[in-house]
């Protein structure tokens, strides 16, 4: 058996790639971490002691599952998966995450480098009219408190019935769209406000809007039935979630679980993983408004669709049909979900709430995608059966990163990375150069690393690479 130590973590390796248990026996569920010895060398060792808090939370039915990308977060490793017992699991907003449904979509398009490749200025700067960035951004859309409470409950589903996007776009996102069980009601009027006005927007950090070409194809067949036909063929991805209103829902309940946590007796190494049990009112009720921080970012990368086919009609002077912009997929990496899993290495098999904070759901032949830093370009997968045994049907959510925002600041500057982008043939417009410098690339893992990983691991497998040729960012 192969040993791998950092500092006072030993990991053995249980299969000689990928898969990874860490050595330690004081914990309720084993925890097993899926990475390439190179990216295992990479993680911070900060992952490793919140995954040690994770595996003690009460009511886990399996083990915690660590992915490639993984980074130390709030509470939980951005990068983890766990599941709890439906009746006598609890619930942590903290290992769900403050951008609740922070997710990806990806859209193709009819069009090919050559075709774009003179619009790109015109189309980056078109698009950050159209889809503002930043922090507190306000959208096109403009909505008051009762189309909101219809929004957050109805989801993608309600919008496209109001005549905004593609009936078929439905069928193209997870869940088609909408989680069960949203209700305004257990919004605080701080997370209404916040909400209200940034619908349409892009937010900042890692979020981007970005077009990018095919650089290689995988699985041509596989790749031609998600409408990826050939190299060159100009894609549009998209990254952000739920926004102010997911930040807040997340704020409000840490707090109220907070005060409130003495009345359930649970024990816990970290109060940032603060919970509820699933049987409690409070538990539902953030339950309630964590599905409707969800819905929220469905609509939102809906309508940040809607802008975009707006600009390729615009600058192309074709109808977004005729430029055949349907969507790839849209899945969530940012979310607590009910479903019927196999817990991974045991016969047993149940209904859990499914933990998934910064990975991915990876059901079999379901489109993954998988984004990398502005400078290095994205994946398009496809789950694989692996995922199911494995990791209740996860993968990876991204790169991750690997130096703080703050570090990489001190070694890069904004406007000399600004200028290296374009001369490699990418062209970005961002908010501020001090927001771009925390974006480098040099700040992540190897994107292709961590698609080798999850490849490796079966949790699904790549079908197309894609290079950034255009950025908007916040």
């Amino acid at each position: 058996m192969k040993i791998f130590k950092r500092s006072n973590f030993t990991f053995f390796s249980l299969d000689g790639e990928v898969c990874w248990q860490l050595d330690k026996k004081d914990t309720n569920e084993p925890i097993y971490i899926f990475a390439e010895e190179s990216l295992l060398s990479q993680m911070d060792e900060e992952v490793f002691f919140q995954a040690e808090n994770v595996s003690d939370l009460p009511g886990l039915v399996g083990p915690v599952v660590i992915m490639p990308d993984a980074h130390s977060g709030y509470g939980a490793p951005i990068g983890t998966v766990f599941a709890v017992d439906e009746k006598a699991g609890c619930i942590s907003p903290g290992a769900v995450g403050y951008d609740i449904n922070c997710g990806m979509r990806l859209i193709r398009t009819n069009l090919n480098y050559q075709e774009v490749k003179k619009s790109i200025e015109k189309l980056v700067n078109l698009l950050f009219e159209y889809v503002p960035p930043g922090v507190g951004k306000k959208g096109f859309w403009k909505i008051n408190r009762q189309e909101l409470k219809r929004i957050v409950e109805g989801g993608a589903p309600y919008i496209l019935k109001k005549g905004i996007g593609w009936d078929e776009d439905q069928e193209k996102i997870e869940e088609k769209g909408r989680i069960d069980g949203a209700d305004f009601s257990c919004l605080s009027n701080e997370a209404i406000e916040r909400g209200i006005s940034q619908l349409a927007t892009l937010g900042s950090g890692n979020h981007y809007l970005e077009i990018q070409r095919v650089e290689k194809i995988f699985d041509l067949e596989k790749a031609e039935k998600l409408g990826i036909m050939t190299e060159d063929q100009i894609v549009v991805m998209i990254h952000t979630g739920s926004r102010g209103l997911g930040h807040q829902v997340c704020s409000d309940y840490l707090k109220i679980f907070n005060q409130n946590y003495h009345k359930f007796k649970l024990s816990l190494k970290d109060k940032q993983l603060v919970c509820a049990p699933l049987s409690s009112s409070l538990a539902k009720n953030y339950l309630a408004a964590m599905a409707s921080a969800a819905n929220f970012a469905f609509v939102n990368r809906e309508l940040i669709t809607h802008q975009v086919r707006k600009v390729f009609e615009k600058v192309f002077d074709q109808s977004s049909e005729n430029l055949g912009m349907s969507i790839v997929y849209d899945v969530a990496h940012n979310i607590a979900k009910f479903e019927s899993h196999k817990v991974p290495f045991s016969r047993k098999k149940g209904r859990f709430l499914i933990h998934r904070k910064g990975a991915t759901r990876s059901f079999p032949e379901q489109p993954v995608i998988l984004g990398g830093s502005m400078e290095t370009g994205s994946y398009l997968l496809v789950g694989g059966e692996s995922s199911l045994e494995k990791s209740y049907g996860s993968t990876a959510h991204g790169s991750g990163r690997t130096m703080s925002r703050t570090q990489v600041k001190k070694i890069i500057k904004g406007e000399k990375l600004w200028q290296e982008m374009k001369n490699k043939g990418i062209y970005v417009k961002s908010v501020s150069f001090y927001g771009l410098a925390e974006e480098a690339g040099l700040a992540y893992k190897d994107i292709s690393q961590v698609v080798s990983s999850v490849a490796k691991a079966g949790f699904c497998q790549p079908l197309a690479y894609f290079r950034p040729v255009g950025n908007i960012k916040g």
